[in-house]
Formats: structure tokens, sequence, C-alpha cells
């Protein structure tokens, strides 16, 4: 049975919940319910989907594969592209296969919204109302999330910052494994820029971010944004961001990519990434790069309300915050 701590968790959901849909209604967006079994699932290189296999029972349909989705990303952004759709929001179950630590739970619910005639300063801007308003709900004296403007930092001066090293100067993975070896950086075997990014990240960037107020970190190298928009005149970064407090990340999002060929491209890169990596590898979903090229510029974001949770409680593991989580029973 549940404890009574998470009983209590349970009512400053309700109450977050309550006070994130009035900060949106407010804003003019409309609230959306999308699948959450679906035909084909995101292609990120390190998140797997649990698959689910759909037998029928009636004379409709055939026995094939579904998935659960690991975001909801794909289907708003086919609501998006219809013209004169308002800004969009929903709050939903998300389920990511293997993921189980005390920041991990494979079914989590998720905050995305997207603002469409927008980039990401404004959807930045609409996380910082929705987070304070939330927290003045449920946690008021905590004052993490009604700390704004929250900082922005780039990814390149947070390296500089937390690790002595410039991406400008280090801009190849060879390059940069040096530096991060004369740092003492654990960095494995390979020369990949991204592999070696990660291990200096998580080494000595990750866990300094959000310490007196929440962070986002933005303009991430162009090769790790496969949704995001290139920056206009910095074609080596992408508007990419992400939220972080108490050196936890909380939220991921974009100035989102428009261009239905260049998309299709980066997606057949992730396919050959997964096959690389031995992970199943998924058709392309058609009917969201069609989207994609009919898609307005827009904002959007996607939060793991779980950890925000955690951070207004003040508590340590996501377990704490759910009635049932998996660790119990997987």
């Amino acid at each position: 049975m549940p404890s009574p701590a998470q009983w209590a968790a349970a009512r400053a959901r309700q109450t977050m919940n309550a006070a994130l849909r009035r900060f949106f209604l407010g804003e003019g967006y409309l609230e959306v319910e999308t699948p959450c079994l679906i035909g084909t699932p995101g292609l990120e290189p390190h998140i797997d989907p649990f698959e689910v296999p759909f037998i029928p029972q009636t004379d409709v349909g055939s026995k094939k594969s579904l998935y659960l989705h690991t975001s909801p990303e794909y289907a708003m952004k086919r609501l998006l592209a219809d013209p004169g759709c308002p800004p969009l929001f929903q709050l939903c179950k998300t389920f990511r296969n293997g993921e189980v630590s005390g920041h991990h739970n494979p079914e989590f619910t998720m905050l995305e919204f997207y603002r469409p005639n927008a980039d990401y300063t404004a959807i930045m801007r609409d996380l910082e109302g929705a987070r304070s308003a939330a927290e003045q709900a449920v946690a008021p004296s905590r004052g993490c999330f009604t700390k704004t403007p929250y900082e922005r930092l780039t990814v390149r001066d947070a390296l500089v910052r937390y690790a002595e090293i410039d991406l400008r100067v280090h801009a190849d993975g060879p390059s940069l494994k040096r530096a991060a070896d004369a740092r003492g950086v654990y960095t494995g075997t390979s020369t990949s820029f991204d592999d070696v990014f990660f291990h200096v990240f998580l080494e000595r960037v990750e866990r300094k971010l959000g310490v007196e107020r929440p962070t986002f970190l933005i303009e991430y190298p162009a090769s790790m944004a496969s949704l995001s928009r290139l920056k206009p005149g910095e074609p080596e970064v992408a508007e990419r961001v992400e939220l972080y407090a108490g050196g936890i990340e909380l939220a991921n999002g974009f100035s989102e990519l428009t261009d239905a060929v260049e998309q299709r491209k980066r997606l057949v890169e992730e396919q050959e990434l997964r096959r690389s990596l031995k992970r199943p590898v998924f058709e392309l979903d058609e009917r969201f790069l069609e989207a994609v090229g009919k898609m307005p510029e827009a904002g959007g974001i996607a939060v793991g309300i779980d950890r925000v949770l955690m951070l207004m409680l003040e508590v340590t593991q996501i377990a704490d915050v759910l009635l049932f989580p998996a660790k119990d029973f997987v």
C-alpha cells in the first residue's frame, strides 16, 4: 500500500496539475489528448518503446505490432500542422522501456506544449510562468521555480565554465577527446564527438546546473538536435533547450524544424545509428514527415512532471511521488 508520504504526493500532484491547467488555459492554450498506442514509434537512439501485439477480435485490422508512445510529439505536431491550430498542451502518460532508477520510471507523466508562430524563447517564457504558478500552488515556501527569470546558459559557455573546454576550439571528436583526457575526464575508447561530449557533460557539467536557480541550457551542437532547427547565422548550433534544476534535467525542447526534407535526412541518420547500436530500427512515420512540411514556425517542449514534483516536495527518488512505482514489481 502507498505510504502517507506517497498519498501526500498524490494530493500535491492534483494541486500542481490544476495550477498548470489554469496557467495554460489563461494563456490561450487548448488541452488535447493524443493516442498512447501508436503504429510507428520515435527513433531516438537511446530510447526503446514498449512493443504491444495487436490481435484483431473483429474483421477490422490485421495482426501486427503496435507501440506505447515514448512522447506525444509526433501526434501533436500533426495537429500543429493544421492551419489555424492554437497553442496546444497535454498532460499524459509516457512509456520508455527499461528505464528504472532514482530519476526514471518506465511509465511517467509528461507535460508537452507547443506555441505556433513562436520560437524556443517564447516557450522558455511560458515554461517559467507555468512552473512558477505550479510551485506557488504546491509549495510556495520552496522558492525554486519562482526565481525568475531562469538562467540562460549556452552549452559552449557551460563547458567553458565547468570543464574548461571550449567547443569552438575542440570542434571534432578526436580534439575534444584529447582535451577531456588532459583534464582527467574518462571518455572511453570512442572518438565520436557526441560520445565524448556526453562523458564530459555528465562528469563535469550536469550536476552543477540549476543550483542557485533553474537553468535553461541552450544552443546544443547541431548533431544533438534531430527535431530542432539550426540557429540562423550559426549553423553549428541548434535552437534546442533543456531545463535543469538542482542538477536534474526536467525538460527538453526546440524551435521546431519545419523542413520535411531535412527532417527525413536526420531520421534516416537516426535509423542508421540505432542499427549500429544493435537496437530495433523502426519505419519512418510518413504522416509525421508530411506534417513537418506544413507546420508554421513553432516552439515546443516536453517536461518530466514527476521530477518537477520531486524537487518541489524535496524528495530524492521518483518512487516517492508515485503511488505504484515500477521498482515494486519489475
